[in-house]
């Protein structure tokens, strides 16, 4: 690679870096898993900079390749991931406490959704793409992710403690708990 794509590819992961994990880290559950995914498609990026710069879209297209490196994952081995029941860390303050445990159930609920159907979710509500982008960024149809994104919310509104979550006035304000997160 030439030093000028180089630098340019350096540029594109400071910059992206943290919202990539930050995907990822939604998609898998697992901190440590969301950085490797990222280190994954980022190596695959690197490799075939040339034409991921031409793309109208860089970011997209490095992202398409961060959903199919998770897909991946599961196509190697079957592991089933069983997240915590609380975080390790302990958040400062009664209120911090509650959003960790919010949290927590989000992404315990998140984890329990199939794969295609937690890819269709993070990327339209978390990500808040349009379906049409959520669609090409997964190779499907704009209707496969209306009715995708439809069965993984349906789930995720039946989840134990995660409606309480969602329906409470506070948690509508500030996003804190839903899937809007915090950008």
């Amino acid at each position: 690679m030439q030093a000028e794509q180089e630098d340019r590819f350096q540029e594109f992961v400071r910059a992206r870096w943290s919202h990539l994990v930050r995907t990822a880290y939604l998609l898998t559950g697992d901190a440590h898993l969301a950085e490797d995914l990222t280190q994954t498609a980022l190596a695959k990026a690197y490799r075939s900079w040339r034409r991921v710069s031409r793309s109208d879209h860089p970011e997209a297209y490095v992202r398409r390749m961060l959903v199919t490196c998770n897909s991946d994952r599961f196509r190697k081995r079957r592991v089933r991931e069983a997240l915590t029941a609380m975080p390790p860390e302990r958040a400062a303050g009664e209120d911090a406490v509650s959003r960790a445990d919010e949290r927590g159930t989000l992404l315990r609920a998140l984890a329990e959704l199939p794969s295609r159907q937690r890819a269709v979710v993070v990327l339209r509500y978390w990500e808040d793409l349009s379906e049409a982008e959520v669609a090409d960024t997964l190779g499907c149809s704009p209707g496969t992710v209306k009715s995708q994104a439809s069965k993984g919310l349906a789930k995720l509104r039946v989840y134990p403690g995660l409606a309480q979550v969602v329906d409470r006035p506070e948690a509508r304000r500030t996003s804190t708990a839903g899937l809007g997160g915090n950008r």
